[in-house]
């Protein structure tokens, strides 16, 4: 999945605005702009940052060749000078962002940009993009996994994605997020995410009977046999005949891991019965899988009733988040700097105050707990504000400023590392599986409070002192 030619992927007035940055000198001009979300999806605790990876291969490779200067040059809407500028384009600033797998909150910046007007206006549409799907697939599947309680679940949902992409990326993402594999071949040939996948109906359907169905099957595949017992009659035939033929071909081989699935039907009654008759017959070590339009409450739901379930396949409601379809990051300007270098802060002012930036170059510290490890809040302080974490913090509200806390015995870590340093890559991509096991081992940062799936406690989002006021004066000039 490389990015190999995505140059023109970009919102037009992304175009028109760097023409004119162009034309009035202003492209020079280095600008900071944070990307950050707004809301939580599903109206959960937390979010799960992802997609870095992406917007870094886009970086690397964004280049206006022949083609997209053609193209350009025949709008009529671009000069010549700005056409060869473009030839010569090149990403030379910096940036900073969580790494994927960080549990996030709204308000605080997932990346921050420092670059040159054009530089930094022309990555905004991609960084967007690919930051906003794999956060929002990234954070359903975890909802997903917890509501698993320990039992895998693997991403089947590449048939009903929303274009090839999204079908590897959502898998990436979901895997990120807690998944222990995926169907998609593709995702694990590129990302090397576990892949796994046994049979459809139409493989039972294509043999003259169930039995020989399931027979071939394990015959071929006898250490991934996992068998669809429910194509005609999921108690009545499906099960018997998986267990003739677990025992016929894979128990004389010693093998004694195998599952059948469940795609239809009242699933809890069904996985009892099942694991009753699995275990009648000897196959106490038979797992059972289900799958049919599975989510987390779903899930949840199944294992209240006493569901027999090992694991869990799940498709559509995962693959587009259809609970809760859209991760609403956006990319707004902060700061610029001076000739001299000086960084002003620029605010944006509405109605809306949930649509109010929190203006400057920041930097984002996670509060520990020293005794349980728990993560107490989060604070966005000025760049040039150092957090001392040997002395006591008082932090408060930024809304209702009368709420205060004061924080002791605490240890600070700034979540926000350099991944360009003047156009070059600093920062090393670590293995999907490493940011996997990343994300869980934050995840357990996280108050249970926090990680509820309705009504969850609120993470605060707090900023210093400093730059609480700088807001504030920014506000009241603005009005």
């Amino acid at each position: 999945m490389k990015q190999e030619h995505l140059s023109l992927l970009c919102d037009f007035y992304e175009l028109t605005m760097a023409g004119g940055y162009f034309k009035t000198g202003l492209y020079e001009k280095y600008t900071y702009f944070d990307l950050y979300f707004r809301t939580l999806p599903d109206g959960g605790g937390f979010a799960v940052a992802a997609g870095l990876e992406q917007l870094v291969e886009f970086i690397e490779a964004l280049r206006f060749d022949a083609d997209d200067l053609r193209y350009l040059h025949g709008l009529g809407l671009f000069d010549e000078d700005f056409l060869a500028y473009l030839r010569d384009f090149r990403f030379t600033g910096d940036i900073y962002a969580v790494p994927e797998g960080t549990p996030v909150f709204p308000g605080e910046p997932l990346l921050t940009v420092r670059a040159r007007a054009i530089e930094a206006q022309l990555i905004e549409t991609f960084a967007l993009l690919t930051i906003n799907h794999q956060s929002l697939i990234a954070t359903k599947a975890n909802r997903i996994y917890r509501a698993a309680q320990g039992r895998p679940v693997f991403e089947f949902g590449a048939r009903r994605a929303q274009g090839s992409d999204a079908a590897v990326l959502g898998a990436r993402a979901a895997y990120i997020g807690g998944c222990s594999g995926t169907t998609c071949t593709l995702t694990n040939h590129l990302y090397g995410v576990p892949t796994t996948g046994a049979m459809a109906h139409s493989w039972v359907q294509l043999f003259p009977s169930e039995y020989e169905a399931f027979k071939a099957y394990c015959e071929l595949y006898p250490e991934n046999a996992t068998l669809l017992v429910d194509t005609y009659n999921t108690l009545g035939s499906g099960v018997p005949n998986a267990i003739a033929v677990f025992k016929e071909v894979l128990l004389p081989r010693g093998i004694t891991e195998f599952s059948i699935r469940l795609d239809s039907g009242d699933i809890a009654y069904l996985s009892k019965m099942a694991r009753k008759m699995l275990d009648a017959a000897g196959l106490r070590s038979c797992k059972i899988v289900a799958s049919n339009s599975l989510d987390e409450y779903l899930i949840r739901d199944l294992l209240m009733q006493g569901a027999q379930l090992d694991a869990f396949c799940v498709g559509e409601r995962l693959i587009t988040s259809k609970s809760s379809p859209v991760f609403d990051g956006v990319y707004k300007l902060v700061a610029d700097e001076s000739d001299t270098g000086e960084i002003i802060p620029r605010i944006k002012v509405s109605e809306n105050t949930v649509k109010i930036p929190t203006p400057h170059f920041k930097r984002v510290y996670r509060l520990f707990d020293r005794k349980s490890g728990k993560a107490i809040a989060d604070l966005l302080t000025i760049h040039d504000e150092v957090l001392d974490d040997t002395q006591t913090l008082e932090l408060f509200d930024p809304i209702d400023t009368w709420k205060t806390k004061l924080v002791t015995d605490f240890s600070a870590r700034e979540l926000l590392v350099p991944i360009f340093k003047n156009g070059q890559l600093v920062y090393k991509l670590p293995a999907v599986s490493d940011i996997r096991k990343y994300c869980l081992d934050q995840l357990g940062t996280l108050w249970d409070e926090v990680t509820r799936f309705e009504h969850p406690h609120n993470y605060y989002v707090d900023l210093s002192r400093r730059l609480w006021e700088l807001r504030h004066e920014l506000l009241v000039s603005r009005t």
